[in-house]
């Protein structure tokens, strides 16, 4: 089996579309997907569900990608110790949840990118599902997660900060005046939260009353949902420092009363087939992270 194909194939998994792959690899989308039906034909079976949207995996894709991830990133290793007394770069992928904290990732990926000018870095966002659910397969080597990760499965670490729950609504609006906002002040409004988001934290806030509150619509990305709240539409529950709400935004934060906060993790198998350059980025988060949490 050819290791190059397989390459194509763990492409083509994470971006979930043929034509954004083909862009990566720098070949033809027919020439991918010949290559690719090849390898099922090899294989004996269908590796991808195709919809309008894109593609999904199946099950047996789903049992390639980890095999497929293993199988990479070990021939990566034995080229690296055999041709390269100095490494200068490799690949590292990220499965992101959407947080401020992504700063201390984003500075210790400028950070690398310094000693290593050959760095190239691959981030996904969404859910913890979504992530999760990529990393299970071996499509990603981190996955940043805005819940508490399974401890059985997997090994991580916490960020140095919380990120801290409010409502986002227009500086006009009447409850703006207010410093705060209490779980009455919400009772009959129509609101937006990610899916994830309203079922636990929310939820959790809420004391077990969260069927008094009204969900008008659900976003997995904060700034779609703020973009309603521009036009009035209702009130986005989100995490602090994800929207703009400076003074020409027309729009404001107001923290939750109760404070409610979201601790946010950084997530890696327990027993990764990491790159050299996903180790040595490992290595060097964690002192980041110590230093970080040192300074508070």
């Amino acid at each position: 089996m050819d290791v190059r194909v397989l390459k194509y194939f763990l492409t083509v998994a994470r971006e979930e579309n043929f034509t954004r792959a083909a862009q990566i690899l720098y070949v033809t989308q027919p020439a991918l997907s010949k290559q690719l039906k090849f390898l099922e034909e090899e294989l004996d079976t269908k590796l991808f569900l195709r919809k309008n949207s894109g593609i999904k995996l199946t099950d047996a894709g789903k049992l390639l990608c980890k095999r497929a991830a293993e199988l990479v990133n070990l021939s990566d290793k034995i080229f690296e110790e055999f041709t390269a007394k100095k490494i200068t770069g490799g690949e590292i992928y990220f499965g992101l949840a959407e947080s401020y904290q992504i700063r201390f990732l984003a500075r210790e990926i400028k950070n690398l990118k310094n000693f290593y000018p050959d760095l190239h870095y691959h981030i996904t966002s969404g859910d913890t599902e979504q992530v999760i659910d990529k990393l299970d397969s071996g499509l990603l080597d981190f996955a940043v997660l805005a819940e508490n990760p399974d401890f059985q499965k997997y090994n991580f670490l916490e960020f140095p900060q919380a990120d801290e729950w409010g409502l986002i609504l227009p500086a006009d609006d009447e409850l703006a005046r207010l410093e705060k906002i209490s779980f009455e002040n919400l009772i009959g409004l129509p609101l937006f939260c990610s899916g994830q988001g309203w079922k636990k934290d929310i939820a959790k806030w809420c004391n077990g009353q969260i069927e008094k509150l009204f969900l008008e619509g659900s976003f997995r990305l904060s700034y779609n949902g703020s973009i309603f709240v521009k036009e009035k539409l209702g009130y986005l529950l989100s995490l602090n420092h994800l929207i703009d709400v400076s003074e020409k935004s027309g729009l404001v934060f107001r923290p939750l009363d109760p404070k409610l906060e979201t601790k946010i993790y950084l997530v890696w198998k327990k027993y990764p087939t990491f790159s050299r350059m996903a180790e040595i980025f490992l290595d060097r988060i964690k002192n980041s992270f110590e230093v970080n949490t040192l300074s508070q």
